[in-house]
């Protein structure tokens, strides 16, 4: 049956008009992109494999950069060991040489040219960077990215190449030690305090005690020991005690022990006239600052008068006085991490040991919230900072008001943080001036030779497996690339002749198309 409202011919041809354009612009797409999955909706699961193995691909060719540059930074180590050990090799036979019978002067060239090698050395050593990476020195492992393993979950965990530090450097070890007028961090004062003598405690290095006595005296015949206790005693420190209704009284200078400070008392004592005073002497301990020391005081014809309650030791308390202040200086310049920060006031030590990076400014700032929170009556804490800590100043204000505050200036101080000796320190020492020097100095070289050599080995080896890496990482990306083209890409072939396959469909449709849209046309006919 025709039928002039529906055409199911032009239907059917239409239809399939639209699948073969459907077709072709797929086609199409692939040709000119390249791919067969170009997006989500062409494949959504393998376009979310391989856009997983593409990102993949671009970090391992980051990792790949990452070990190129770990392989040189460790390459210039072990081209710097393998010349340390060279050296090191000619200081060996320098050092035999001098092992002969020679005369001071052949030996003073010998130890020229040792000193030269270490020299050298050193330059090598502090030159033996990559972009600020410095493998013969610290000792810290470098981290060389080597990976990023992806396990069963999805989850990416990087995984590294650790390489150890060989310290290498020819630096003898330098001891923790007060800094000097000079030094970064120099703790002084020029402030002016006042004073007060303090007693001592008892127990305090250089209190008196004593025995031997009958009561307040010495009796006749007998013999009072007084004992110094042992320590460190300051300048100024003041010891006094009435004998026979004289003072005797001994000052400490500058440096002076509590052996100086017996015999100045046993001076003393012989410059006063006393009835029935017999033999004095004193025995000075073995080291005065852990060993006591002792006076002893005879009586003969009678006692001698030597009360205890008459025994004094004081010392020179230095006061801010009320009104006052006393400014802190803390010298401008580079310090370093480990550096210690003492300032004493209100009768407490206040310490700070500098961190990494930090700076005076830094230094000023914790030592100031430290006293400051101690709250000390009658006290006011200032603090001004360095503009530029490198070059400038610090300062601390300490004011009195309401009040005296005790302060230190002696206890004021700041030392150097010790620092090891290096991987070669011991080149510090090699001395083959003398016959002995030159004995030791062997034993010595070949302990550092072996060194240098295990750091050679131990660089060639990192070097050798960072290389092996690299390789592994370039093989596959090359591989990861590969297999996302084999899912994503287009077989251009065969697009090819599917185009010109479905470019003839094209037309064959639209001629389909336009015959069965003529078709009601020919009913017409039926009505002439």
């Amino acid at each position: 049956m025709s039928s002039i409202l529906t055409n199911n011919s032009s239907m059917v041809a239409l239809e399939t008009l639209r699948n073969i354009n459907r077709n072709l612009e797929s086609v199409q797409n692939e040709i000119s992109t390249g791919k067969k999955v170009a997006s989500a909706k062409d494949n959504a699961s393998v376009w979310a494999i391989s856009t997983v193995m593409s990102t993949d691909a671009a970090s391992f060719e980051q990792i790949s950069s990452s070990l190129n540059k770990g392989s040189a930074t460790v390459g210039v180590a072990r081209a710097s060991s393998e010349q340390i050990t060279s050296l090191l090799q000619d200081m060996k036979n320098l050092i035999v040489d001098a092992q002969q019978d020679l005369n001071d002067s052949d030996r003073e060239k010998i130890q020229k040219d040792v000193a030269a090698i270490r020299s050298t050395i050193t330059n090598i050593v502090n030159g033996a960077q990559m972009n600020g990476q410095n493998l013969l020195k610290g000792t810290d492992d470098l981290k060389v990215l080597a990976s990023l393993d992806r396990d069963g979950t999805g989850a990416v965990a990087p995984a590294f190449i650790n390489v150890s530090r060989v310290d290498l450097q020819a630096t003898a070890a330098v001891p923790e030690a007060d800094k000097e007028a000079t030094d970064a961090g120099y703790v002084s004062t020029a402030s002016t305090t006042g004073s007060s003598d303090v007693a001592k405690d008892s127990g305090d290095p250089g209190t008196i005690a004593i025995t031997g006595l009958t009561g307040t005296n010495i009796g006749d015949g007998d013999t009072a020991t007084l004992t110094l206790k042992a320590g460190v005693i300051n300048e100024g420190d003041v010891f006094t005690f009435e004998l026979g209704g004289e003072t005797i009284t001994a000052t400490a200078d500058a440096d002076d022990t509590l052996a100086d400070i017996a015999e100045k008392l046993t001076d003393d004592i012989g410059t006063k006239t006393i009835t029935n005073l017999g033999a004095v002497g004193f025995t000075a301990g073995t080291d005065p600052e852990s060993d006591d020391t002792t006076i002893t005081i005879a009586a003969s014809g009678g006692t001698v008068a030597l009360d205890p309650a008459d025994v004094e030791t004081t010392f020179e308390q230095a006061i801010i006085e009320d009104g006052n202040d006393v400014v802190v200086t803390f010298k401008g310049g580079a310090i370093s991490a480990g550096d210690t920060f003492t300032v004493n006031v209100g009768d407490t030590d206040f310490s700070y040991t500098a961190q990494a990076d930090e700076t005076i400014n830094d230094v000023l700032s914790e030592l100031a919230g430290d006293i400051e929170d101690a709250g000390i009556t009658n006290l006011t804490v200032d603090s001004t900072a360095a503009t530029d800590p490198l070059t400038g100043d610090a300062t601390l204000t300490l004011t009195a008001g309401g009040g005296d505050v005790n302060i230190s200036t002696s206890a004021l101080g700041a030392t150097n943080v010790a620092v090891a000796a290096g991987g070669l320190g011991a080149l510090a020492d090699v001395d083959v001036s003398t016959s002995t020097g030159a004995t030791e100095a062997l034993t010595s070289i070949e302990t550092l030779l072996n060194k240098a050599i295990t750091a050679a080995t131990t660089f060639g080896s990192a070097q050798k497996q960072i290389e092996g890496q690299t390789e592994f990482v370039q093989n596959l990306v090359d591989s990861m690339k590969s297999g996302i083209g084999a899912m994503v890409d287009a077989d251009i072939e065969a697009a090819s002749a599917k185009l010109q396959a479905l470019q003839v469909q094209q037309q064959l449709g639209v001629q389909a198309l336009s015959i069965a849209n003529s078709a009601p046309q020919t009913l017409l006919s039926l009505f002439r």
